[in-house]
């Protein structure tokens, strides 16, 4: 199996300036990757406006962004401290830094720190339930009695040699896949992009699927949500108050009636669409999302071999049962009840990845706590195709302070790559 893991280096600054001055957190040891009882060192400084010093900060220290394995008080000296720790086993470190500005009332500064001890070697927290594959036959053996039935709606792409349409597919239990189509203007047979959304409710932008069309792509944008693509910010508001308030909790206790299962398989509907059709080059399909967006490119890839290669940023929903094992698990925060944890399984990346065979790309923040990397690691782990990882130590899940551009500028290469050869371009040395 073909592996690349690509550590990205140089300092690594991860600051919250609530007030002047400001905390700086910069690892020693600059790609934030260990081994397991390698010594950890943060240098930690206080920098910009220093006429009324900060003398001191607290810290923490979480395992797997959740067990407490450290604190202490941090006395700066000429503006600087250090912060020394270690892990025995594999795992990630989330260290929290804390201190008070010296102004009356001022708020809090806060910096937040990572570090990854062998994440090559975390595993996952709960193993795959048995009758995982045989769940999801069902419901692909479901999906293929209804036919996509696809009803487009030609508009105006605003772009100079691009058609663009509204898109509306059959799915599951009466409802539909919405989205957006764009392609070259012209009869020419093209890769196919199968762009999936992050977690909200939002109507869709045109440019998300006509700027890639406009590189020579066959294009389609779908929403998470049965859900017209282009109505006021109003009507989203109101589902996101009513309708489709903490929509990732209905279903939570039931397998049959999760809303991810009605998501996922819109995907994947969506996917099988584009490869019935007759511009599609029969070659290359690529599926891509980042946080909700990547927990769906998991699945889609894991449930459709037409899938040829997946690029994923900060994916959401991995390990969902992580505290069994210590750790932090994060969105959709799945209630921590025995039902809610059990459905939760037939939902996880962790388990879709191990079902995953063509390329993929994936980037990831040590200080992300949305999509705690101790997760992530634990699916890109179960992959079992060629994989590129993207490790981006000061990247929380927003992508503060261009801190996800790394991933951004490789995802480029793998676009320029897949569309032109059908092949993701030479890993990086």
């Amino acid at each position: 199996m073909q592996r690349s893991l690509v550590f990205l280096l140089g300092a690594f600054c991860s600051t919250l300036a609530l007030a002047d001055p400001v905390i700086t957190v910069t690892p020693e040891k600059s790609s934030a990757i260990y081994q397991p009882n390698e010594e950890i060192v943060w240098d930690v400084k206080v920098t910009g406006d220093t006429t009324a010093p900060i003398k001191e900060a607290t810290y923490t220290l979480k395992k797997g962004g959740a067990a407490i394995i450290g604190q202490g008080t941090l006395t700066f000296t000429d503006g600087a401290a250090t912060i020394q720790t270690s892990l025995s086993e594999p795992g990630t470190i989330l260290a929290e830094i804390t201190a008070h500005a010296p102004t009356p009332g001022g708020k809090p500064l806060i910096a937040l720190a990572g570090a990854a001890i062998a994440p090559d070697q975390i595993k996952p927290s709960a193993p795959c339930p048995d009758d995982f594959d045989a769940f999801w036959k069902t419901k692909l053996d479901l999906l293929a009695t209804i036919p996509a039935n696809a009803v487009l709606e030609k508009r105006d792409s605003g772009k100079p040699n691009v058609d663009y349409w509204k898109i509306k597919l059959d799915n599951i239990n009466g409802t539909h896949v919405q989205g957006q189509l764009a392609r070259p203007t012209g009869d020419k047979k093209l890769p196919v992009l199968l762009i999936v959304q992050w977690a909200g409710v939002y109507p869709l932008q045109k440019g998300w699927a006509i700027d890639r069309a406009g590189e020579g792509w066959l294009v389609l944008n779908v929403m998470a949500h049965d859900l017209p693509i282009d109505q006021p910010k109003e009507f989203y508001d109101d589902q996101n108050k009513n309708a489709l308030k903490n929509y990732t909790a209905i279903g939570d206790n039931d397998r049959e009636k999760s809303y991810f299962l009605g998501m996922f398989l819109g995907d994947v509907q969506a996917a099988n669409y584009l490869a019935s059709r007759p511009d599609w080059d029969g070659k290359t399909l690529v599926v891509t999302g980042g946080s909700q967006g990547g927990m769906q490119s998991f699945t889609t890839a894991a449930l459709d071999p037409k899938v040829t290669a997946m690029a994923v940023m900060v994916p959401a929903g991995c390990d969902n049962t992580g505290r069994l094992a210590g750790r932090q698990p994060g969105w959709p925060y799945w209630k921590d009840e025995k039902q809610a944890m059990d459905t939760s399984r037939y939902f996880d990346p962790v388990n879709f990845a191990a079902r995953v065979k063509c390329p993929a790309l994936i980037g990831l923040g040590l200080i992300d706590v949305t999509a705690p990397p101790s997760g992530i690691f634990a699916a890109i782990n179960q992959l079992q195709g060629p994989k590129e990882v993207l490790v981006m130590p000061n990247s929380d899940h927003q992508g503060k302070n261009n801190s996800q551009a790394p991933y951004h500028s490789r995802w480029g290469a793998w676009l320029a790559a897949l569309r032109t050869t059908g092949a993701p371009p030479q890993p990086k040395p």
